[in-house]
């Protein structure tokens, strides 16, 4: 006879981590790509309340792994890696001039 295989979705599971820990990670990931994290977004992205999100910003702010900055047009806070505040803000600089760039490109065109 023929031997059974295990059903494949019978896999065990890690532990989920916590709502904290997603957010930490995206903000960090995030700032490795180079952008910034609106607030705006963690409970759109999260499915949390808004006040739930501003706590778990307060906790990631107070241990000191992330800075914030507001933007500038909105006034909307802005969150990234601790001491990648202005390499960020240098390379959005440098995507709104390409962006220009292009923009004039096609307009004469």
């Amino acid at each position: 006879m023929s031997e059974r295989k295990p059903f494949r979705r019978f896999k065990k599971r890690e532990p989920s981590i916590s709502i904290e820990k997603k957010v930490e990670l995206f903000i960090l990931r995030n700032s490795k790509s180079g952008f910034f994290t609106k607030i705006s977004t963690i409970p759109y992205k999260f499915e949390v309340s808004e006040s739930r999100a501003w706590e778990i910003v307060g906790e990631l702010l107070s241990d000191g792994l992330l800075e914030s900055t507001h933007d500038q047009i909105s006034g909307e806070m802005k969150l990234c890696e601790t001491g990648k505040i202005y390499s960020i803000m240098d390379l959005e600089i440098k995507r709104k001039r390409e962006k220009y760039k292009s923009f004039s490109k096609k307009k004469k065109s």
